[in-house]
């Protein structure tokens, strides 16, 4: 092959190169925030531990740390969970979500809620976050009392 062929195929080969790392950024999704998504940071005061009362004003809910919440740490963290009156809700189910809409990724672990430690106390278990910046932990509750959600957003 002669030096000129060989150079023509190097430059196509980097134009290849680069036209995929550039469709591969215009296309995930957490470059759409950079080009107008719809994602909407909360204003400051929606942030915090809580209480937040949820979607439909079932529970009040309120984020317990059991202690300082930190980056890329496996921890623990506990919810009491109220109905709207003010009283302890001891039989909920709660499901756990959430993760950083800015950047379109979820948790990077699966943390359950280990059941009720009395009082109106859940225990969630094996929460991470990986990064520091907004985060979302979403909650959804069932109880006798009706089914509900609740977002708390964090800045980590």
């Amino acid at each position: 092959m002669n030096q000129n062929r060989r150079q023509a195929l190097r430059q196509l080969r980097r134009a290849v190169f680069v036209a995929a790392i550039a469709a591969v950024g215009f296309a995930g999704p957490a470059n759409a925030f950079l080009f107008g998504s719809d994602v909407r940071k909360p204003e400051a005061h929606e942030f915090g531990l809580g209480p937040r009362d949820s979607a439909n004003h079932v529970y009040r809910v309120y984020l317990k740390p059991t202690e300082t919440l930190r980056l890329r740490k496996l921890q623990n963290l506990r919810v009491l969970v109220l109905d709207a009156q003010g009283r302890p809700v001891e039989d909920a189910r709660i499901s756990v979500d959430g993760g950083m809409p800015e950047h379109a990724h979820g948790l990077p672990t699966q943390p359950k809620v280990q059941g009720s430690l009395g009082g109106g106390l859940y225990d969630i278990e094996g929460l991470r976050f990986s990064m520091g910046g907004w985060w979302e932990v979403k909650l959804a509750i069932e109880s006798p009392q009706g089914a509900d959600r609740v977002t708390f957003n964090l800045s980590l």
